[in-house]
């Protein structure tokens, strides 16, 4: 009796494991990746007025990795560079980054601002980054989707 016992519960572990082993967790939205500007959008009373494409052969890349942030920009009409690095975090539908450097043009930007905050509405293969204004009505928003 105690031997039946004793493999019925060693089943039932056994069981328990393999079917604990096989659940795949479920996979989190993340910025990890690389990320293209597809359009940016501009907001009235908090709905869209307008949508901005991007100027024909020009690209703004953005690179994520756990913590750091890359983004690039390049307009061929344009002679102005245009990038900077720096670190991000993402809590509570929020996206800040705080960038240590950039192109000329950016560094006076990073001088007189030193974190970057926006409203994060992110999907598994898109993201827009959206800015606020005093009021917290949105104004402004970049959209993007994943190519990496």
């Amino acid at each position: 009796m105690k031997k039946l016992i004793f493999i019925t519960v060693s089943l039932v572990l056994v069981t328990i494991l393999i079917s604990a082993s096989t659940i795949i967790p479920e996979e989190k939205n993340t910025l990890k990746g690389v990320w293209e500007l597809q359009d940016q959008y501009m907001y009235k009373n908090n709905m869209v007025v307008d949508t901005i494409k991007n100027f024909k052969n020009s690209r703004q890349v953005k690179m994520y990795s756990d913590s750091k942030v890359m983004w690039t920009r390049y307009n061929p009409k344009d002679s102005v560079e245009w990038f900077g690095y720096g670190n991000y975090i993402v809590k509570d539908g929020v996206l800040e980054e705080r960038l240590e450097y950039g192109s000329y043009q950016m560094m006076k930007i990073i001088d007189t601002t030193q974190v970057f905050r926006f409203n994060l509405e992110m999907e598994k293969n898109t993201f827009s980054q959206i800015a606020l204004d005093e009021q917290g009505n949105k104004y402004y928003s970049e959209n993007y989707i994943r190519i990496e």
